[in-house]
């Protein structure tokens, strides 16, 4: 069964750092791109970051750069999403997937919660 799992969210205050880890089964991540996005209440859905896991080429939106890194370990099949100097506009769900020309996955999402 392929799944994704999104782990490591939680509730930090302003200035602080969380982990966010996405756990792949059922398929192995290398050959895909693993994408973090985010919900806002009230909002839509917006990518956040993604990495290429063949080459670790990344992009990140303007509104994370210099603060959120995004990593892959293909041995543990997971993926990273490493989040400093947390922001409350950064408060949402955090959602993982993994995608490329096939197939597109996608997990529940972890609440990152942000006070000011």
């Amino acid at each position: 069964e392929v799944q994704l799992v999104e782990s490591g969210g939680g509730l930090v205050q302003t200035g602080g750092s969380l982990r966010l880890s996405c756990t792949a089964s059922g398929f192995t991540i290398d050959g895909y791109a693993i994408g973090w996005f985010r919900q806002a209440p009230g909002k839509e859905r917006e990518g956040v970051s993604c990495i290429s896991v063949s080459d670790g080429i990344t992009y990140y939106a303007d509104s994370v750069k210099g603060r959120f890194t995004i990593s892959s370990d293909n041995a543990k099949n997971m993926a990273y999403l490493q989040m400093n100097s947390l922001k409350p506009e950064d408060t949402g769900v955090y959602y993982c997937t993994a995608y490329n020309r096939r197939n597109d996955y996608w997990g529940q999402g972890t609440q990152v919660t942000v006070s000011s």
